[in-house]
């Protein structure tokens, strides 16, 4: 057993890509509170769904010292909050099928292949800058909208699916997005229109994809008339973050900024889904 000092190391127990804490939070956020109703099983779908999410650091630890990649003596306390966040997850996975809620389970089949092709990757060291499979991820994380939407409603109801759809593609530009800023940061000096054009080709139709998206789906009353205005947010910054590079920035600066983005688009979607 590993002493208390290796233990509460918070690289090893708390992921250290502090964005990733948004991927999860708030679909989870936006599911219980378009559904309106919290109960026992709302509180296991959360705890679920935090503890599948918290498991992903001390086994990408593990990973990392058996691939050479840390020390081995981080391998104590990997193993130790595996075991923690593993029985939390059990336990919970347990509640929610007493509850009778075991269907919501079947959502998290995709996050095997997903999390299995995220470990090989890291164990060759190629994790980073893989714009893709974090998209991919993120698609997995944003099931929690809609299970925690039906759990709330309490039965399957196709609107939650839409919920999945609209999440996962803010998260999806929200990524897209942060890698322009990112990019933007390695510029030696301010490039003329053409060129931060170029570079913001993706990123600005991937926002502008979704808004026209969301208009589409208020226009036709599948979902509520004003839900495009956060999809706006992201379109609006992500026009902002084209003609103002970020060029010489901290990553926690683009980090923060792009945070705070989501986060008021959450508030907002929570607010005008009526």
């Amino acid at each position: 057993m590993p002493n208390s000092t290796s233990i509460f190391r918070r690289h090893i127990f708390l992921p250290q890509d502090h964005g990733s804490w948004v991927f999860i939070l708030c679909p989870l956020s936006i599911g219980l509170f378009t559904a309106r109703q919290f109960s026992a099983a709302s509180m296991a779908l959360v705890v679920t769904a935090m503890a599948a999410f918290l498991i992903r650091q001390p086994v990408t630890i593990a990973i990392k010292a058996y691939s050479g990649r840390r020390p081995r003596t981080d391998l104590p306390a990997a193993r130790f909050w595996m075991i923690i966040y593993g029985t939390v997850l059990i336990l919970s996975v347990a509640e929610l099928i007493t509850l009778g809620d075991i269907y919501i389970l079947l959502l998290g089949i995709p996050a095997a292949p997903i999390f299995a092709w995220h470990l090989w990757l890291i164990s060759r060291r190629e994790e980073r800058r893989q714009a893709g499979i974090e998209i991919l991820a993120t698609g997995v994380l944003a099931l929690a909208a809609p299970a925690a939407f039906w759990i709330g409603r309490n039965g399957y109801q196709p609107l939650g699916w839409v919920l999945w759809i609209l999440t996962w593609f803010q998260s999806g530009a929200s990524i897209t997005y942060a890698y322009l800023r990112l990019e933007q940061r390695e510029w030696k000096s301010n490039p003329d229109h053409s060129t931060r054009f170029k570079a913001a080709k993706w990123a600005v139709t991937y926002s502008f994809f979704n808004l026209i998206f969301t208009l589409t789906l208020c226009v036709m009353q599948v979902i509520p008339v004003l839900i495009w205005l956060p999809f706006l947010i992201q379109a609006l910054e992500t026009i902002w973050g084209t003609f103002n590079p970020a060029i010489g920035a901290k990553p926690v600066q683009v980090g923060t900024r792009q945070l705070f983005i989501t986060l008021i688009f959450t508030f907002l979607f929570i607010i005008l889904w009526r």
